[in-house]
């Protein structure tokens, strides 16, 4: 691109193109203009003089091609206007942020007043890799599948892969209600991205935040199901771009919820379609793994900065397919996932939490003496080693009988249901501490003769065992 002064910058920035080349869904196509930038804020006037705000998808000499955030109805080739901002888009931060409701844009949606303070580019700034700091801190949030199985370390990035009609949005509103750094008065702030969710879904996380008193530190963006599905490719970045300041710059440590990824990988195919791009797997643009990893991977924390920031997107997997492009492309970006199992949900168990699919990378780093428990790990590995082995046998149950098994295995199948009945499930409301939970798992271990813990050293056992 041809470097301008800023005076020949705004000459530009005030012309305004009268007639578009091409038209097709949120895509406009436009020739004859000056060179643009890409992410270039678009602004598109139809004939009645309403303005539209739009960003350039492709550049080339004197052309571009830009998708439109609300939609092209009503558009048409020969009279609709173009201006190009000169810069992307942007969202102003400060801590007035908190407490408000703003749409997929970034714009208000409460009724109150833009948001004074320095406008952001949303798409963010690269972080050198080596500035950044190794996540070790535990996170608790009280409910113990998480807690004493996947445990959550500040500053990770760890999914939730859900199924349609699953609990995910009370598992959601509950670890926002409940994380915190066990010995820190530090109460985490929250940003809210929703992309795609229905009105109710939406109301549902706001009530809830007003309940709990979290709504004073949470900051929400909404882009529904009823709004433009292009406006979806912006809303987890106008919100990152909220998490990045107050983490960063003010020194908070910011949980940031983005809900649904799988309607905004959605978006990104229906535009990949209609620019006509080469389809990959299931037709998704071969870009969807750097595309998302343009939203994880704004995360974590900067050495020398005292906040942080920590991501549980949300995504539905379609037909529960974990092998789907979009939770198998998530669980290589992010640092293991929570994967809810229909299964248990509707055995009545909440939270429905997979015990073996299930996986947080960091966990050995955020877990141990000082930080947890000095069982921690050794008990984990346990509880899984043994509920593996209950699958096992609930599948060989199934084609032999349960009378043709042995006695330890009737102590296995004891223990899969105590397992499942007291340690992974629990009330929406019930906040664990990392000691009961370490506590229950013994209990439910407990089931277990001696002789088949072989994950756990002696000196546990005596102290722990049967307690």
């Amino acid at each position: 691109m041809h470097q301008l002064s800023n005076d020949r910058r705004n000459l530009l920035n005030e012309r305004e193109y009268v007639g578009v080349d091409e038209i097709y869904g949120p895509i406009v196509a436009v020739s004859g203009i000056h060179d643009v930038g890409y992410n270039e804020l678009v602004e598109i006037v139809d004939d009645t003089g309403r303005v539209r705000l739009g960003m350039t998808l492709e550049v080339a000499t004197g052309a571009a091609i830009v998708q439109v955030f609300e939609g092209t109805s009503g558009l048409k080739l020969a009279t609709t206007r173009v201006r190009f901002r000169g810069e992307p888009l942007r969202m102003p931060v400060s801590e007035e942020v908190l407490g408000r409701v703003f749409d997929g844009l970034g714009r208000p949606a409460d009724g109150g007043p833009e948001p004074v303070g320095e406008p952001r580019d949303v798409n963010g700034l690269p972080v050198n890799p080596t500035a950044r700091e190794y996540p070790r801190q535990f996170i608790q949030t009280g409910i113990s599948a998480i807690d004493g199985m996947n445990t959550l370390v500040r500053g990770q990035k760890l999914p939730i892969f859900s199924g349609s009609g699953l609990p995910h949005m009370q598992l959601v509103a509950q670890i926002t209600r409940q994380a915190k750094i066990v010995g820190e008065d530090t109460p985490f702030a929250v940003v809210f991205g929703g992309m795609g969710i229905k009105h109710d879904e939406a109301m549902f996380y706001i009530r809830n935040f007003e309940e709990s008193g979290a709504m004073e530190r949470a900051a929400v963006f909404l882009s529904l199901a009823d709004s433009p599905s292009v406006e979806r490719l912006v809303t987890p970045r106008v919100a990152l771009t909220v998490a990045e300041y107050l983490a960063i710059d003010m020194g908070m440590h910011v949980l940031v919820i983005l809900t649904d990824m799988t309607n905004y990988c959605e978006a990104l195919r229906e535009i990949s379609t209609e620019r006509e791009e080469i389809p990959s797997r299931k037709g998704y643009p071969g870009y969807l793994y750097s595309d998302l990893a343009s939203i994880y991977e704004r995360s974590g924390m900067i050495q020398g900065k005292p906040g942080s920031i920590t991501q549980m997107p949300v995504l539905t997997m379609p037909n529960d397919d974990i092998s789907h492009p979009v939770p198998d492309l998530s669980g290589y970006i992010t640092e293991g996932q929570i994967v809810l199992e229909r299964d248990l949900d509707q055995r009545g168990i909440y939270p429905p939490i997979a015990g073996l699919p299930s996986l947080s990378r960091l966990m050995k780093d955020g877990i141990g003496k000082g930080m947890t428990r000095e069982d921690h790990a050794h008990l984990a590995s346990q509880l899984f080693a043994a509920y593996a082995h209950v699958k096992d046998i609930r599948a060989l149950a199934s084609v032999i009988g349960e009378e043709e098994l042995t006695p330890v295995d009737h102590t296995y199948l004891e223990f899969g249901d105590a397992f499942e009945r007291q340690f992974l499930s629990q009330r929406f409301d019930e906040d664990r501490s990392i000691e009961q939970t370490l506590d229950l798992g013994w209990k439910v271990l407990s089931i277990l003769p001696r002789e088949e813990l072989h994950r756990i050293t002696e000196e546990e056992i005596r102290k722990y065992y049967g307690k």
